[in-house]
């Protein structure tokens, strides 16, 4: 039996063959998130560079609200594949198949509430360009909430201009600074240090400082990214609501240390 909350970091395994591979894998986890998952698909479709330069790909965790298929369908016109689990396995298993079935050299792990705003592939391919000693490069984000309106923005602004972070273990250490749908890591990464692990809530928060650790990472304080709260399937907002939060931050905190 294989455990929802992996002990230790899944293996991503290299890809297989000597098949040409597109820059781009966006990944796009799924559950129950069916009324967000047509935007999401949608903003990237919009700044899609082509089938042979990036890889565009919903993995359903066994949605039950509705079908995930059919929309995927319908809003890719062929162009997004679709790949659904053979049972529910939970986020972090979720994670690690899209990991694994990524084929690109960037891995974007867009959850499939969330957004990113045009412009966003662009500055991360100028980043990773200019800068391609980095193992991650992640742009400014904000909020949004169930309705795609703006709350908040994420946390300060980091740098001025786009640029390598320096220091960025101690900095993200002490404190998150991004979301998910503001980062893309380069799969080499994913290679060498492992998926996601331990906990539902703040395994993104670790993965990053143990990326930190190991790698450099660009940064840009264009905020093209938009993470969505607050909905009633949100991980983030069923673990708050239980209280499941604290000590997973406190488990996390633990690991990094």
């Amino acid at each position: 039996m294989i455990h929802r909350i992996p002990e230790s970091p899944p293996v991503i395994l290299p890809v297989a063959g000597n098949d040409t591979r597109p820059k781009w894998s966006v990944m796009i986890p799924a559950y129950n998130c069916i009324e967000f998952l047509q935007a999401t698909m949608e903003c990237v479709l919009a700044q899609d560079p082509g089938i042979d330069q990036m890889q565009i790909e919903v993995v359903d965790d066994c949605s039950t609200d509705g079908d995930v298929r059919a929309l995927v369908e319908k809003t890719g016109k062929g162009r997004i594949l679709y790949f659904r689990q053979p049972q529910n396995s939970g986020s972090l298993r979720n994670f690690e198949t899209c990991l694994n079935r990524s084929r690109g050299y960037w891995v974007h792990l867009l959850h499939g509430d969330d957004v990113v705003k045009p412009g966003f592939y662009a500055e991360i391919e100028f980043m990773f360009n200019k800068f391609p000693e980095v193992g991650a490069a992640f742009t400014k984000y904000t909020h949004i909430n169930a309705q795609g309106v703006e709350l908040r923005p994420g946390d300060g602004v980091l740098l001025e201009e786009p640029g390598v972070l320096d220091d960025f273990l101690l900095k993200i250490a002490q404190g998150q600074h991004l979301q998910p749908p503001a980062i893309v890591v380069k799969r080499t990464v994913y290679e060498q240090l492992g998926g996601f692990f331990a906990v539902h809530y703040g395994e993104d928060w670790e993965m990053w400082i143990r990326i930190a650790a190991h790698f450099t990472f660009a940064y840009s304080p264009k905020c093209l990214a938009l993470y969505r709260s607050g909905h009633q399937s949100n991980i983030t907002s069923l673990s708050i609501s239980s209280g499941q939060n604290i000590k997973d931050i406190i488990k996390v905190v633990n690991i990094c240390q």
